[in-house]
Formats: structure tokens, sequence, C-alpha cells
């Protein structure tokens, strides 16, 4: 692969960069995926680019010249983003000064080794095979070869602690092992994250939930104290320990459900259905993959609140999901994301329990599968598997096999009706509220959206078929609300 295979704006930014007499280079995420061959490469990417001066006039210059969009993000320490959009792919380069007079003294203030090759742009040969040109200062190939993920300087964490999280999204991105003395520096400065903004925590952490690493490295997070600090509502979960249904404490319960979704994910790759909507986004450029596992690690996050002694000895957590979908709503609007996300998350944890219902009949009926199916609406997939995920993570005395294998084929069976129905004509209801005005003469009010529902549940099973059967149920329906 060369320069102009992946950057086919090279050649504009060369000419800008040669006409203001300032070094470029690229550096950063993309040369090291290049090496590791982490990422298949395909049109459009995220390129960080290293300017020695200037680099807010040049992205600028630079956007005017490709016709994209300038976005400027921190006009303090010298840093912007063009955007383009061509073919319907993004492309972004962001651009920054150098952090120190020369460039080697910019590389050994950036994160990691592993993030330190770079690639000048205005000596290199974009006909040439780029990996043959890329340079390496502070032993970043080497660190790679190890798969080890290493500070390049004991300030690393203080300069920017986003980066004591950032370790991490790598370690689930690469499969790498964060080095001894890097991890020693984290748990010393692991408070730190404190001081970082919501919205950088949140996307560091979606790339953890949406790698295939998810439960191993929110493992590895935990161990050093990490994970308590981003999110404290869980030190109470560890306090509660197992009960009839449960083996561990609702904390490492919690965790195993994301490591029961992960294996969830794997076994569906083949079915094209599932894996289609794993892979849509819900908001904020995150999959639906990675909210799911984000409420698996929330979903029992309501329990401490609720958490009642029973006379018998047993432990009881009644409405532990309205309580977790209420906090789980503050959490979400505190890493401001998607009002979609947010009703996801909520949905799912508000619903996690239903399938579970469902699953105490041997055959449940089609006005119960109906109505979860209404009430969950697009989440119905993500609940169900959600609802699978905790049922395998719950291996208590009282859990049997059959139990959970019971569980796991009415989850899918319903998650199988949801795709099919997803290929069938749309739903078009017998009535809608103009005719309960026209044609029964009722009073637009709060009752409306009550009729109209039991109509519509009657259509779905198969007890009105015209329209004539549908005003004679809504009449009947209003009689009884009086």
């Amino acid at each position: 692969m060369n320069l102009s295979e992946f950057f086919p704006e090279y050649s504009s930014l060369q000419q800008l960069a040669r006409k203001r007499s300032v070094k470029i280079y690229l550096v950063g995420g993309f040369l090291r995926d290049l090496v590791t061959g982490h990422v298949a490469f395909k049109p459009g990417r995220d390129l960080d680019i290293a300017v020695s001066s200037g680099a807010i006039l040049l992205a600028r210059v630079f956007a005017k010249s490709i016709k994209g969009a300038f976005v400027l993000l921190d006009k303090e320490s010298g840093c912007a983003r063009v955007a383009k959009k061509k073919n319907g792919i993004l492309w972004t380069y962001d651009f920054a000064d150098f952090r120190a007079r020369t460039f080697k003294g910019d590389l050994a203030k950036r994160d990691f080794t592993i993030n330190t090759l770079s690639l000048d742009l205005l000596t290199c040969d974009a006909g040439k095979p780029l990996i043959a040109q890329v340079k390496d200062h502070v032993g970043g190939l080497k660190d790679m070869a190890h798969k080890r993920i290493r500070m390049t300087g004991a300030g690393v964490f203080e300069d920017d602690p986003l980066r004591l999280l950032r370790a991490y999204s790598l370690q689930a991105q690469l499969g790498f092992v964060i080095e001894r003395a890097t991890l020693s520096r984290i748990k010393k400065d692991i408070k730190l994250i404190k001081k970082v903004s919501p919205e950088r925590v949140r996307e560091e952490l979606f790339k953890i939930f949406d790698s295939t690493r998810t439960a191993v490295v929110m493992k590895a997070m935990d161990r050093v104290g990490l994970l308590a600090v981003i999110l404290p509502q869980i030190e109470s979960m560890r306090l509660i320990g197992k009960g009839a249904y449960h083996h561990l404490n609702v904390w490492d319960h919690s965790l195993c459900a994301v490591s029961e979704c992960e294996k969830l994910f794997e076994d569906a790759k083949d079915n094209n259905d599932l894996c289609d909507y794993l892979n849509e986004e819900v908001g904020g450029g995150h999959r639906r993959r990675a909210v799911i596992k984000m409420a698996c690690v929330l979903h029992d996050i309501g329990k401490p609140d609720t958490r009642r002694d029973e006379s018998d000895g047993r432990l009881s957590f009644h409405g532990h999901e309205r309580v977790g979908r209420d906090i789980v709503r503050l959490i979400a609007r505190g890493m401001m994301m998607s009002t979609k996300e947010r009703y996801a998350l909520e949905d799912m944890v508000m619903m996690h329990l239903r399938p579970g219902y469902l699953s105490n009949f041997k055959k449940p009926s089609e006005r119960m599968i109906f109505r979860f199916m209404r009430d969950a609406g697009e989440d119905a997939v993500s609940v169900l598997l959600l609802s699978v995920a905790d049922q395998h993570a719950t291996r208590g005395p009282l859990t049997t096999e059959e139990d959970i294998r019971h569980h796991k084929t009415i989850a899918f069976d319903l998650i199988d009706r949801f795709f099919a129905a997803k290929k069938e004509q749309p739903f078009v209801p017998l009535i809608n509220g103009h005719d309960l005005i026209k044609d029964l003469k009722l009073t637009p009010g709060p009752d409306f959206a009550k009729i109209l529902t039991s109509v519509e549940e009657a259509q779905h099973l198969g007890q009105v078929t015209t329209k004539v059967e549908a005003l004679a149920l809504a009449v009947k329906c209003a009689g009884g609300m009086k």
C-alpha cells in the first residue's frame, strides 16, 4: 500500500505545507494499525497530522482547498479538524501543533510507544510501499512485536488523564498487555480520571464496549479501581452476595453477563439478520452491540437500593428494574449520551426481567408475546439478548440447566419472530382516532389511546379482522371505561 491509496488529498496538503514552510508528519493510530494489521484498510480514515507550527491555519486552508468542513478543537493547544465526505464516506484529518520544540520532543510527549510511529509527509515517496517508510523513534515497533502497551514517560497521565482509560481501550482493540511499569503508574494516577470531561470518557468507554474483549478488559479495569472511579455506583453492588439463583455477588454477576453476551454475539456471527441488527447505529456513532454490553454492566444497578431481607432468610429486590432505569438515566445524561442511546439503555434495564417471565411458561400465550414485543419495540432483540446473557450468568443452587435452555429457546424464538415481522408488510390499524370521532361520536380524551391499544392488540391476535369488528370492539371498550 502506498500513500496515495488511502490519502487522496495528500498532494494538496503537501503543497500547502511547503508554501508555509512548515513540517508535517502523519502520526498516531493509523500507522499503528498499518503495522499491526489490526484494521483492514478501506476508504475513509481518521488521520492525525503533527505540524511544526500554525496547525490551525494550515487546517483552515486545507479545508478550503478540498471543500471540507473546518472545526476548531482547541485554540490554546493549536488543534483543529477537517472533515470531508467523499462518495458517502467520512474522512477526518486532525491537525495539532508540536507539543515540544522539536518533533522528537513531540513524540516523547505522546501517550504510548505504539502510538509514536511517524511518516514525514514532505519527504516520503507517495508511490513507494508505505510501511517501509514508517519511522520509529522510541521503540514502538519493538513493543508492537511483544504486544505491549508502554507509556512514553511517567508524566503521560498527568498531561492527559484520559490516557488512563485509553490504555484499556487499546488493550480491548489490539489484545495487547499493559506492561508492569505502566500498570503501576496507572494505579498511582487513577483518580486523575475525574478531571476528564464526561464525553471524552464516554467515547473511550465505547471503544471498549464495541470490541470483542469487553469482559476481559472491564475486569482488568476493575482490578486497578478505574471502573469504580468512573462509575462509583458499582461499589454498592459488590456488597450484595450470592443468592439462591446467583453464584456471584451482583457486580461480578454483571461482569459475567458481559462475558456471556460476547459469547452470544460470537455464536450469532453467521446470523445475518442478527449481525445487521447488532451493527446498527443507535446514536452518537455507537452500535447496538456496544449499547447492549453497557446494559449488561448496568442491568442490576438498582439492586442495592431495593434490597430487602425477607422473613424466610431470602433477599428480595422488588422493583430493582425501575430503580435501575432511573440510575441509568442519570449515568447516560452525565456521560452526555444521545437521547436514543439513553432510551435504549433505560428500556433494556427496565425490561430485562420480562423475557424471564415469559419463560416461566412452557409456551407463553400470543397475548403475552404481543405485549412484550409492543412494549419493547425496536429494542426487543436487545432486551432478549440481555436477558439470555443475564440468565447464563446466573448459576445459583436453584438454577437448573433445563431452565437456562428453555429460557434461551423462548428468547431466540422471539428474536426470529422479530426479524420475520420486519420482512412482512407493515401493520395497518383497522381504525384510528378519526374513526372514533366520526363513526362512534366519541369525544377525544385520554381513553382514546387505551381504546386503540386494545383494538390493535385484538387485530394482531386475529380476534378482529374488519373495520366493523374493530369499531364494535371499540364501543365495548369505551363502555367499560365509563
